[in-house]
């Protein structure tokens, strides 16, 4: 939001959403703290940017963790994981979302 004088311009940011695959061997294994850690660590990346940015949730398997987050592009996530220290071994753009409420028509 910027303000000029006594009027308030709120600029329109185009977010999108992605999915985020990182490889972890052994990321089934990690502690409730070591998963505290990681998502501290993750919190503070996204205070630190300064860009509007949302870790929307993260879902733990065996070896790799899928990560949800919203954000303008594709280099903002990057830039996520650089300042975090966490690997993307793929990344990509949801263009949609489905759900059994899809399957009604209206």
């Amino acid at each position: 939001m910027r303000r000029w004088g006594t009027f308030v311009h709120q600029q329109r940011i185009n977010m999108k959403k992605f999915i985020i695959e990182r490889n972890l061997p052994g990321a089934g294994n990690l502690t409730p703290e070591e998963l505290q850690s990681i998502s501290q660590t993750s919190c503070a990346v996204v205070t630190g940017l300064n860009k509007p940015y949302h870790w929307v949730q993260s879902f733990v398997t065996d070896d790799k963790i899928y990560c949800i987050h919203i954000a303008e592009n594709e280099e903002t996530v990057r830039e996520h994981a650089r300042l975090g220290n966490f690997p993307i071994n793929s990344i990509a753009e949801v263009r949609a979302i489905i759900d059994p409420v899809t399957s009604n028509p209206l």
